[in-house]
């Protein structure tokens, strides 16, 4: 436990000094065997990136590090709650523990609000605000079928 509060710490640092480089309030440190193998912090702004939240930034960093995109061994610690991408991103690579401070209620008071996105989460495609259009008939399925047909493929 007093691990994690240092890790956890570490993290907010990294939130707290973005701040002042033009980063986010967010920050996130992944970490193996009791060492710290990623950190980043927010950088959707300084790299014109939607994507570029703490926790992506650190599990790509992590994946490369570690040369593997499986980090089930590693545990993920942010200064807040991550929200629906970054939590869809920790499920894909694996990782088992995400200890944070601030909850996506503490986020949301600062201007970050993800309510939207988990609402449209759970909705059919179709009743969606962003139009979803499915078009079947172009092959698609048989990429997966060349997919499964191969030996000694890679798990996600």
């Amino acid at each position: 436990m007093e691990n994690d509060r240092i890790f956890l710490r570490k993290a907010i640092e990294i939130a707290s000094n973005s701040i002042n480089s033009g980063g986010g309030p967010f920050g996130a440190v992944i970490v193996k065997d009791g060492k710290i193998i990623s950190e980043a912090y927010n950088r959707v702004v300084l790299n014109n990136d939607p994507t570029a939240h703490a926790e992506i930034l650190a599990i790509r960093e992590a994946s490369s590090v570690l040369k593997n995109h499986d980090l089930n061994e590693c545990a993920l610690y942010t200064s807040c709650e991550p929200c629906p991408m970054c939590l869809g991103a920790i499920y894909w690579s694996g990782i088992k523990k995400v200890v944070y401070s601030c909850d996506r209620y503490d986020a949301e008071s600062a201007g970050f609000s993800d309510k939207l996105i988990y609402k449209e989460i759970e909705l059919d495609p179709a009743k969606r605000k962003i139009s979803f259009i499915r078009i079947s008939d172009l092959g698609g399925e048989e990429v997966f079928g060349k997919w499964n047909d191969l030996e000694n493929k890679v798990t996600y």
